[in-house]
């Protein structure tokens, strides 16, 4: 893993004791982070709030980190893991109906990658927001933030086929409450392969 993760390369000299490393980091990743953690919480100023906890996260664990997985995964799990407790919160909770999965999955629905889901504007934000949260984690990790289904089941500490059916129902009640316009085929995000680099899934 350290020879094919850049970010694993800084937090490991960030360990050994370079600070400029955790610099680097929080540059590279503070800002998608927080589109991210506003997807998920709907309100900006908490989820600037949510992003400077996950690095105060990060820099607690200095000295014990290892590198067991892609930084990217293990920074989305600790920022998840906070987003969830924060929607946990009784102010917070939203109350979602469970949609009928016989005519989801007869609806045979599909939804963009990443380009086409972060232009389809307010209509699909709003949606989106409306997800429960775990189908809101998977959908957006997997087509907004290319993550493989195998490192959005490291984030969501469950597994693949998991990942898949939310991601699926995700889908499902996304085109069900905004149709099909500009929808095309749905791709598997991309893998990373042995040497790091990112190939096509197969849908």
């Amino acid at each position: 893993m350290q020879g094919t993760d850049p970010d694993v390369e800084l937090m490991l000299a960030f360990r050994a004791g370079d600070d400029s490393a955790f610099d680097g980091l929080f540059r590279h990743w503070a800002g998608p982070l927080l589109r991210y953690l506003e997807r998920m919480v709907g309100d900006t100023a908490t989820a600037e709030e949510l992003v400077q906890e996950t690095f105060f996260r990060v820099h607690k664990a200095r000295a014990r980190y290892e590198p067991r997985a892609r930084f990217s995964t293990w920074l989305y799990r600790i920022a998840t893991n906070l987003a969830l407790n924060e929607l946990s919160r009784p102010r917070r909770r939203y109350i979602h109906e469970e949609q009928d999965e016989g005519r989801l999955h007869a609806a045979q629905p599909r939804i963009e990658d990443v380009v086409e889901l972060r232009r389809m504007g307010d209509t699909l934000e709003r949606e989106l927001a409306k997800l429960p949260e775990r189908q809101r984690i998977a959908l957006w990790l997997s087509a907004a933030e290319g993550q493989s289904y195998a490192e959005v089941a490291q984030v969501l500490e469950t597994t693949e086929k998991s990942v898949k059916a939310l991601v699926h129902r995700g889908r499902a009640a996304l085109v069900a409450r905004i149709g099909d316009r500009g929808i095309g085929p749905a791709r598997e995000p991309k893998q990373p392969s042995a040497d790091g680099r990112t190939r096509e899934g197969r849908s």
